[in-house]
């Protein structure tokens, strides 16, 4: 028996993306992913899925020590070289329309805030909270260890205040955190961001726009429906079609 193939459907095109909150080039990786984004023109065929990576697992949920010292202490740096790391981290962010006040920062664990973005996932408005908590780390110095912040933070994006406090207080999305962590070990992630295309392309780091819209239309290109090669304009050729064959007289 002969097995017909389905009708072509429209094909669409998952991007996952880990990054952490905690993570100054994970924001401009977000800005340039969606400059390229906006340049792709299927873009409305494109879902994006945020995935958890923390880059500090064992941090406290509130750390005193201000960003310049943290980062001098973590690097071996003097604290004159450090707050030179963080004017040129301004800067770069500055150039993608960011504003960072790491002045600001409150550096915390970031495991309750993963949490809540796969409670947003399921309401379909995880995009606009991964946005506000970068926003509320890296511009406004919001502490996000603190569960009264988070919970109000995901009520300005819609979530349910109260459902948002249960998920935090039963833990309801801990093992989902550790699943994208795991795969994020099992696909050899150490950085982020990292984006992955279509399942099996990987695309490391807060690359340009050009590099990022290039590999969208790679990754597109290769799973692009069936087309028809010498139709007429109508879609027509020679050839028997829904069980109508005409064999054509003796010339």
């Amino acid at each position: 028996m002969t097995q017909l193939l389905s009708p072509p459907t429209t094909p669409r095109l998952q991007v996952d993306i880990w990054s952490d909150i905690a993570c100054p080039w994970c924001y401009i990786g977000k800005r340039r992913f969606e400059q390229a984004l906006a340049q792709f023109p299927n873009r409305d065929q494109v879902d994006v899925v945020w995935h958890s990576f923390e880059l500090d697992p064992s941090a406290p949920q509130r750390d005193e020590m201000a960003m310049r010292e943290r980062l001098a202490a973590k690097y071996g740096r003097s604290s004159a070289e450090a707050q030179a790391m963080l004017d040129q981290m301004t800067q770069t962010a500055a150039g993608e329309g960011l504003e960072y006040h790491f002045e600001k920062a409150q550096p915390s664990n970031t495991f309750q805030a993963h949490q809540l973005l796969h409670l947003a996932a399921e309401h379909g408005v995880q995009d606009a909270l991964k946005e506000r908590f970068l926003s509320a780390y890296l511009r406004e110095g919001q502490h996000l260890g603190d569960t009264d912040t988070l919970v109000a933070l995901a009520a300005e994006v819609g979530l349910s205040p109260d459902e948002a406090r249960h998920a935090l207080e039963q833990q309801t999305y801990a093992q989902a955190v550790r699943q994208d962590e795991a795969q994020a070990q099992a696909y050899g992630i150490q950085g982020v961001p990292f984006f992955v295309l279509g399942g099996k392309y990987g695309v490391s780091g807060a690359q340009a726009p050009e590099t990022l819209l290039g590999a969208l239309k790679q990754v597109w290109s290769e799973q692009a429906p069936l087309q028809l090669i010498g139709a007429d304009a109508d879609g027509q050729t020679e050839g028997c079609e829904d069980g109508q064959c005409a064999v054509p007289g003796p010339r």
